[in-house]
Parts: structure tokens; C-alpha cells; sequence
């Protein structure tokens, strides 16, 4: 979340180790419960809805659609301009000594987690696709599908073949590395923006600002978490997934109220920390937004490869207006 308000270059900023503002006390304590309904809110919805047998059949596909294709714009924007900026307004704090001018730190320890992530996921991904081969299943790492044979001549019958989606659709470790990747991300995101937002002293702004940052990006964790495909043993993932976004910023709200006299954000402990952890957190949805997210749904998605312009357009469209609308929240927070 944006705290470059907190850190103006002028002689007015408080670098004291004391706490932060006590003003509008019982709103605070309520924009826990608040938050918590509008996070749970965006996040269980494509994950409850989906999975219901009554709910289900009564909902267009295209509505999952567009909450999956507005949650990707939603994340990526996020990245960008809402812990990318910050990061680099907290790391260039006048709370801190000159040495943290002379380097763009943010940007370096953003750059380090996209490289890490990739490394992660490329390991785990090799070692995945080590074990399949051993059951006889290929796949095409294109995401042509698993059976690779079949994009390019004969299949042989030994071979087990798979959804054409490929790997990252059957194989439930890739799927739950994935999307616990995005999580972990989202989720040190929004530990950090309770506590700005329990001491913040432009609270009211910063807190209706709030409640549609979390309604929106839940509302991306939980289609992504929706379209998970898992065996019966990993059904609940998708809904632990979503229950665990939507607890952590009431959490860090009440971490922050509970140190609010001694917390004060603009300290240089303070914005080293939310600065390190903002910069790591924008490299992770940088990462999965970009790759995960536009080029395997778009790119390498033969299901998109095959669809009509129009429902491109459509999904394109979706994306650009979930970036759109995260993007110009972050004018105000």
C-alpha cells in the first residue's frame, strides 16, 4: 500500500520513535470487522459460488470470467502502483541517512525476488515434471499439454494423457505453488496496510480507499483460487487459501492498534522494513502477474489461442479495467 504520504521531503516529518495518531479510535477498531467482511467478501465469492451445486448452474461462466480477467489487471496494478512506488518512497525516507539515495534499493530487492521466485518455480517445476515422467506423462512446457507427442506426431499408447491445459492445470503441487506464491505476496501486502492504516493519520481517506484496494484484490486471489482444479484431497485448499487472505490485514490492524503508541510508521526501523518487504512483495506479483497470470492465460492457453476476437477483447478489456481501477486508487492511497 502507498505510504509515500508519509514520507514528504521537508522539514515537517516525524522521525521520532513515537507512536502514530490516536485519532478516531472506535473507526479504527471498526475497520477491522469492516474490512474483514470486505476482504472475506471479495475473496470467498468466486470460491463459494463455484463450488456450489445450488449457486453454480445459476451464474453465466462469462461472470467468472470477467472476475478472473479483472483480478489479473487488479494484481498487476497492485504490483506497480501500489507496492512498487511505495517501496521506493520508503527506502529514499528522509528518515534515513544519505546512503539509501546513492542506489535504487526498491527496485534491486524487487528485481532479486523476481529472479528468486523464477529460480524457485523453475526447480520445483523440473522436479514435478521428473516425477510425472516416471508415471509416463509428458508435457509440453508451451502448454501445448501433457502428451507432448500430440502437438507433433503420433501419441504412443503407453503414454497417459492429460488435460490440454497441461501440467500446471493437474498437477495439484504446481497448482498450489503457483497460486501460494501470488498469496504470500498478496498476504505481506496486506499485513503492511493494516498497520499503516491503524496509525495513519489521514485515516478516513486512507480507509474507504481500503476497503475497495482489499474487495478488489480478494476478488483477484479468489478467482484464481476458483479455477484451481484439485483432487478431492485438496478441496479445501481453495477456501483456506481465501480465508487466509482475508483475515491478514484485520490482523495487521490489530497488531498496529495494539502498538500504536510506541508504532510510528515514519521511523527509520520502520520504513526499512515496509520498504524491503514492499519491494519483495511488488517482485512476487510482478512475477506471477505477468507470467502466471497474462502470459498463461493468454499466451499459452490453447483454449484462448482458439477464442473468437471478441472474447479476447473481452478478456483483454476486463484486464485493463481491473489495472485501471486499482491504478487510480492509488491517487489516494
Amino acid at each position: 500500500m502507498r505510504h509515500a504520504r508519509l514520507h514528504r521531503r521537508d522539514d515537517t516529518t516525524d522521525c521520532s520513535p513515537g507512536g502514530g495518531s490516536d485519532a478516531f479510535f472506535g473507526l479504527r477498531v471498526a475497520s477491522v470487522f469492516i474490512i474483514l467482511a470486505t476482504s472475506m467478501t471479495g475473496a470467498l465469492f468466486p470460491v463459494l459460488t463455484r463450488r456450489s451445486k445450488i449457486i453454480a448452474p445459476h451464474i453465466p461462466k462469462s461472470v467468472y470470467q470477467t472476475a478472473k480477467y479483472f483480478g489479473s489487471g487488479v494484481i498487476i496494478a497492485t504490483a506497480f502502483i501500489h507496492l512498487l512506488d511505495p517501496a521506493t518512497q520508503e527506502l529514499t525516507s528522509p528518515c534515513l541517512g544519505s546512503a539509501w539515495e546513492e542506489y535504487p534499493y526498491a527496485l534491486a530487492i524487487a528485481l532479486c525476488s523476481i529472479f528468486t521466485i523464477f529460480i524457485l518455480e523453475l526447480v520445483a517445476f523440473r522436479w514435478g515434471t521428473a516425477k510425472l515422467a516416471k508415471l509416463g506423462i509428458t508435457h509440453d512446457a508451451h502448454g501445448h499439454g501433457v502428451g507432448g507427442h500430440a502437438a507433433h506426431g503420433p501419441e504412443n499408447q503407453n503414454e497417459k494423457i492429460v488435460d490440454s491445459a497441461g501440467v500446471a492445470v493437474d498437477n495439484p503441487a504446481a497448482q498450489i505453488i503457483g497460486v501460494a506464491i501470488l498469496e504470500f505476496g498478496v498476504l505481506l501486502h496486506s499485513v503492511l496496510i493494516g498497520l499503516t492504516l491503524a496509525v495513519d493519520a489521514e485515516f478516513k481517506i486512507l480507509f474507504i480507499v481500503i476497503v475497495f484496494h482489499q474487495m478488489f484484490e480478494g476478488l483477484g486471489v479468489g478467482s484464481r483460487l476458483a479455477y484451481l482444479k484439485l483432487p478431492y484431497d485438496y478441496r479445501h485448499a481453495p477456501v483456506i487459501g481465501a480465508l487466509l487472505y482475508g483475515i491478514t490485514t484485520p490482523i495487521g490492524i490489530a497488531a498496529g492498534l495494539g502498538v500504536r503508541t510506541t508504532y510510528n510508521p515514519n521511523t527509520a526501523t520502520a520504513s526499512v522494513v515496509s520498504g524491503v518487504l514492499d519491494a519483495f512483495s511488488a517482485g512476487i506479483l510482478i512475477y506471477t502477474g505477468l507470467v502466471e497470470l497474462l502470459a498463461h492465460e493468454f499466451l499459452f492457453n490453447k483454449e484462448m489461442q482458439n477464442a473468437p476476437n471478441k472474447t479476447l477483447a473481452f478478456a483483454i478489456g476486463c484486464m485493463l479495467a481491473g489495472a485501471g481501477i486499482m491504478a487510480l486508487l492509488g491517487k489516494w492511497a
